[in-house]
């Protein structure tokens, strides 16, 4: 993995981070790079209140911010950022006001690297916005002066039309990170993890491939079509 100056990673929910990033996130704080963690939301409207039920509408944001704090002490993370946003809103929050909020952050940070959702092919209406502010306020600078773009893509269609990704992270010395990364949001990876833990202990090899390999696209500024 390519030692990067500064890391800026941005994501919507608490635990968006977790399933596919939290590996490669670690082993750059653990090479010594800086990170910065933007977390738009809380992850109050999340769809796992417990059976029966260990929160409500209002006490769930609490637990929530609680985990990913845990989540970022996971990860190694000193540098999280809760940026104030409601869950389920972005999609309706001004594209030029998101994308100004991302241009604060790097022009504070100077990141070589950001990591967020790909465009399109992130499914969930807060994903898009985010990934649309992102490329947006990176679309603003110079070219010899963008970071990198590393994105996550997993809608049905994103090989088809974007292809393989063409950036394969192993991170098999710090998947016990991603791990204790993951088990950090129980309230919502609870339902998962019992199966998972199950599936590694009988050496299920999609299982120990998803834990061990983190999937990135590089945004492609040549088919840009974001508004």
């Amino acid at each position: 993995m390519e030692k990067e100056r500064q890391v800026l990673v941005i994501f919507p929910h608490p635990d968006d981070e977790a399933f596919g990033v939290s590996g490669t996130i670690s082993t750059h704080i653990n090479s010594g790079t800086p990170v910065t963690y933007a977390c738009l939301t809380l992850g109050e409207m999340g769809r796992n209140l417990g059976n029966p039920p260990f929160a409500t509408r209002e006490s769930l944001p609490k637990i929530r911010k609680q985990e990913l704090q845990k989540a970022a002490n996971a990860m190694g993370i000193k540098d999280l950022r809760m940026m104030g946003y409601r869950d389920k809103t972005l999609e309706f929050e001004n594209d030029e006001k998101l994308a100004n909020m991302v241009t604060d952050l790097i022009e504070e940070l100077d990141p070589s690297l950001i990591i967020t959702f790909y465009p399109e092919y992130s499914v969930h209406p807060d994903h898009e916005a985010t990934a649309r502010a992102v490329v947006r306020a990176v679309r603003r600078l110079p070219k010899a002066s963008r970071p990198k773009l590393h994105c996550v893509a997993f809608s049905k269609n994103c090989e088809e039309e974007l292809g393989k990704p063409d950036i394969l992270h192993d991170i098999s010395p710090v998947k016990d990170q991603k791990l204790d990364t993951l088990r950090a949001h129980i309230s919502q990876t609870a339902w998962m993890l019992q199966e998972m833990e199950e599936k590694l202990k009988n050496q299920d090899p999609e299982t120990l491939k998803w834990l061990t390999i983190e999937r990135f696209w590089s945004y492609q500024w040549e088919n840009d079509q974001v508004e």
